[in-house]
C-alpha cells in the first residue's frame, strides 16, 4: 500500500499521512467491534457464573442484542450540563479513548505484523498508561458535579497506586529480554512454550494481572464507578454517544491489557500449526475470559482494601520481582 502511494507521485510525507490515518481507522474499527463481542460474551459469562440468563432473545443466542445497545446509545440525546467547561467536557472522552488506540502501536500481532515496533516501546507503554488519569480529572472537573468530582479524584488515586507496580513489571520483562522493543521481548520468548516469561516471572505476570485488571477498572477493582456512594462516579454527566465512548475505552483497555499479558508472558503470537495471528488472539481472549471469570465471582472490594493491596502488597511484590529478576539474569549470564 505504502510503495502503491509513492508509485502514484505523492510525496513521501503525505504518504506517511495517509498510512497513519488508515492504520489509526483499522485500529478503531477493530476495538469498536471487539468491544460489542466483549459485551456479549462479558453477559454470557456472568449469566454462566451466576448462574442467570444472559441476552436470549434477540438474534441467535441474544447476538444481536449488543448491537442493540450500541444503536440506543449513539440515538439518545446528548446532554451537557449548562454548568460545564464544554470544551474540557467534550474533550475528556476523546482523550481516553485516544489513549487507547495509540496503546496499539508498539502491540506485534504477528511476526512484521505491528504498526510501528518502537525501540523504546516499553517506555511509550509506561507514558501512554497515565493519559487515563488526565481524562479521569478532565471529566469529573468539567462536569461541575461534586459527585463526578470525588469519583475522578477517586480514579486518580487508584490509576496512579496501580501504575507503579504495572510499569515495575515491564521493567522485568525488558530486563529478560535484554531490550525494551516489544519484538525483542516475543522473539525472546520463541522455540516453545518453556520459553515463555510467566515461567521465571510468575510473580510479575500475577502483579501484572491484578494491576491491569485494576487499571481497567475490571470487577472487582471497578471503583471509579460507584453507584451506592458516588451515583455513577466520574461519568454521572455523560449520556448518549460520548458515554458510549467511556463505555468503549473501558473494553478496549481490556483488550489492550490482555493482549500486552500475551506479548509480555504467553510468548505473544508464537505457536504452532495455526496462524501466528490466530495464536495471539487465542491467547489474548484467554486472558480476558480469565478476567471476566474472577471479575464475576468476587466480590467489589472497598476503596480503602484497594488501595492497601497496591501499595502494601502489589508494590513490595513488583520490588521482589524485580530483584530476583536480575539475579536471574545475572546467574544466566
Amino acid at each position: 500500500m505504502y510503495e502503491w502511494l509513492l508509485g502514484t507521485g505523492m510525496s513521501q510525507s503525505l504518504a506517511n499521512i495517509i498510512m497513519g490515518v488508515l492504520k489509526s481507522l483499522i485500529i478503531i474499527v477493530f476495538l469498536a467491534v471487539s468491544a460489542l463481542i466483549l459485551v456479549l460474551m462479558e453477559r454470557k459469562v456472568a449469566g454462566r457464573i451466576q448462574n442467570r440468563p444472559g441476552p436470549n432473545r434477540l438474534g441467535p443466542g441474544g447476538m444481536f442484542q449488543t448491537f442493540a445497545d450500541a444503536i440506543k446509545l449513539v440515538s439518545k440525546e446528548d446532554v451537557v450540563p449548562s454548568g460545564a467547561d464544554k470544551a474540557v467536557y467534550i474533550l475528556a472522552p476523546l482523550v481516553i479513548f485516544a489513549a487507547s488506540v495509540a496503546l496499539w502501536v508498539v502491540i506485534p500481532f504477528g511476526p512484521n505484523l505491528v504498526v510501528q515496533d518502537l525501540n523504546i516501546g516499553l517506555i511509550y507503554l509506561a507514558a501512554v498508561t497515565g493519559i487515563n488519569v488526565l481524562a479521569f480529572l478532565m471529566a469529573g472537573w468539567s462536569s461541575n458535579n461534586k459527585w463526578s468530582l470525588i469519583g475522578s479524584m477517586r480514579s486518580a488515586a487508584q490509576l496512579v497506586s496501580y501504575e507503579i507496580p504495572l510499569v515495575l513489571t515491564l521493567v522485568a520483562v525488558g530486563m529478560m529480554a535484554g531490550s525494551l522493543r516489544l519484538g525483542d521481548v516475543v522473539a525472546a520468548q520463541q522455540g516453545g512454550i518453556q520459553n515463555w516469561f510467566v515461567f521465571p516471572q510468575i510473580i510479575g505476570f500475577i502483579v501484572f494481572v491484578v494491576a491491569g485488571m485494576a487499571e481497567a477498572n475490571r470487577k472487582p477493582f471497578d471503583l471509579p464507578e460507584g453507584e451506592s456512594e458516588l451515583v455513577a462516579g466520574y461519568n454521572t454527566e455523560y449520556s448518549g454517544f460520548r458515554w458510549a465512548v467511556f463505555f468503549l475505552a473501558e473494553y478496549a483497555n481490556l483488550i489492550v491489557f490482555s493482549a500486552l499479558a500475551t506479548t509480555f508472558f504467553l510468548g505473544g503470537p508464537s505457536g504452532p500449526l495455526l496462524p501466528p495471528i490466530v495464536w495471539f488472539f487465542i491467547k489474548t481472549y484467554a486472558v480476558i475470559f480469565v478476567t471476566m471469570w474472577i471479575g464475576w465471582t468476587l466480590p467489589r472490594i472497598r476503596i480503602d482494601h484497594l488501595m492497601n493491596l497496591g501499595w502494601y502488597v502489589l508494590i513490595p511484590l513488583a520490588l521482589i520481582n524485580l530483584g530476583w529478576t536480575g539475579l536471574y539474569v545475572l546467574w544466566r549470564g
